[in-house]
């Protein structure tokens, strides 16, 4: 009862205060000098319900700075805000006399940016943790201007490392039953493929052969964090046009989307599937970026479809190539492919090549070896795959299978892709090997199919004939 009686207080003293707000006049928009203040006044206070009421008003000022104020408050938080060098320096010198484990735990707690308590003092007012989500989207959207910003997003990342962890993400299914202010922001946040209207989302929970999962945190609601969108059938999908119109295509598993045929593989219930197709996974909060969901969504996924459909054999992506088309365009413009390669690759000047059986086939015999080259061996500074689909899905585990020819035909496809999709494929008695030898040695699991594209690829360079 007495902790009915507390909560209940609580959420009293933050109407109020959220009431008073409302009867300031709209006026008197407020800067960024006043938020600082207070800022200040909530990491001075010390009783939880004045620091509620506190952490709720300086939220809503910042709700109401302009971008230029916002821009100062960051500066202000990256000056005023941090860690005080004194305590530093006297922490360290009584860790080196002693170094036992609560100099060193005092040593920490010095070295702590006074932001990060700030952040959590913050997070104690409704809605706090998804008002601190939007804040950092705006510190992003600055850091390129203002890298000097940049100790603010490690606190961010640091503590929303901790509050969005794995143990606090709750999966759910989307379907046509959730309520229609969810099913709005999956509208809204499709990141792949973007979804025409309600029509088409319908089409895409189809409880048939569709499937749809998100993560939710309990702290921001119904807001979703990631989802993904699944297709199930028979056989792999290599194009994605018929997944998106509500028809499905794929090919029996084994054969090459290079040179095979592709057959309508219809099913009319979902207990005939043997293939559980992930066509798009969307994050939906800018301010978690960095935060990594995909890869316990796409785990949990397989487990969840796993139990629903114990006849499910294979689980595998329907992947994008973005930057391709950009890489394969450089390529031309240095000049460091032969001339015979030139030449073939010209065709793609050529308005609707596509459609041109003899030009398509030119184009296929050059693009696809060169696809494997780029997503088997071009890496980034760091050694990994330039591609960053690639770089999630093989940092999960999966294997590069399959470069799926006039994978999608849409204007997007072609233009960050020349058309090209891939097929990553899960293997779950493989997922750990792969993982780890990514991890350790950046090592890119690919099927056969591939490995001998990536090899036609080396020799095109050469200018050698290729079958």
């Amino acid at each position: 009862m007495n902790m009915l009686f507390l909560q209940e207080l609580f959420n009293n003293i933050t109407q109020r205060d959220a009431l008073l707000r409302r009867r300031q006049p709209e006026n008197l928009t407020p800067d960024h000098g006043q938020l600082v203040n207070a800022c200040h006044r909530l990491l001075e206070s010390d009783g939880e319900a004045s620091s509620i009421a506190l952490a709720s008003r300086a939220l809503a000022i910042y709700q109401r700075l302009s971008a230029a104020e916002k821009s100062s408050f960051f500066a202000r938080l990256t000056a005023d805000f941090a860690a005080d060098p004194g305590p530093i320096d006297a922490a360290y010198l009584a860790y080196l006399e002693v170094r036992d484990n609560q100099s060193l735990q005092r040593l920490f707690e010095a070295c702590e940016p006074r932001r990060q308590e700030l952040f959590r003092r913050l997070n104690l007012a409704s809605d706090g943790t998804y008002e601190l989500v939007k804040m950092r989207e705006d510190l992003l959207g600055l850091l390129r201007e203002q890298p000097e910003l940049a100790p603010i997003d490690d606190d961010f990342a640091h503590l929303f490392g901790s509050w969005f962890n794995r143990g606090f993400l709750m999966l759910k299914r989307i379907d046509w039953n959730t309520p229609a202010s969810i099913l709005e922001k999956i509208i809204r946040y499709e990141a792949v493929h973007e979804i025409q209207d309600w029509d088409d989302l319908r089409r895409r929970l189809d409880a048939r052969d569709r499937r749809c999962f998100a993560f939710f945190h309990p702290a921001i609601g119904d807001e979703p964090l990631i989802f993904v969108e699944v297709a199930l059938h028979k056989g792999l999908p290599s194009r994605i046009q018929p997944i998106l119109s509500g028809e499905s295509s794929g090919e029996s598993f084994g054969e090459s989307s290079g040179e095979s045929r592709h057959t309508k593989k219809a099913i009319d219930e979902p207990e005939d599937a043997d293939t559980a197709a992930f066509f798009g996974i969307s994050n939906c909060q800018t301010g978690l970026r960095g935060i990594s969901f995909g890869n316990f969504l796409i785990k949990q996924v397989v487990q969840e479809l796993s139990q629903e459909l114990p006849q499910l054999k294979y689980f595998v992506t329907l992947s994008p190539v973005p930057g391709f088309a950009q890489w394969l365009q450089e390529q031309r413009d240095d000049e460091q492919l032969p001339s015979s390669l030139h030449k073939s690759l010209k065709g793609l000047e050529t308005p609707g090549w596509h459609q041109d059986k003899a030009l398509e086939e030119q184009l296929k015999a050059a693009i696809r070896p060169l696809a494997a080259r780029y997503l088997v061996e071009e890496k980034n500074r760091h050694g990994l795959p330039l591609n960053p689909v690639a770089r999630f899905h093989l940092g999960n585990g999966a294997e590069l299978h399959r470069i799926n020819w006039l994978g999608d035909i849409s204007e997007k496809g072609f233009k960050q892709a020349a058309g090209l999709m891939v097929n990553y494929l899960y293997v779950l008695d493989d997922i750990e090997r792969n993982h780890e030898n990514y991890t350790a040695k950046a090592t890119v699991a690919c099927s056969n199919e591939v490995r001998d594209l990536a090899k036609r690829a080396r020799k095109l360079a050469k200018g050698e004939t290729t079958k």
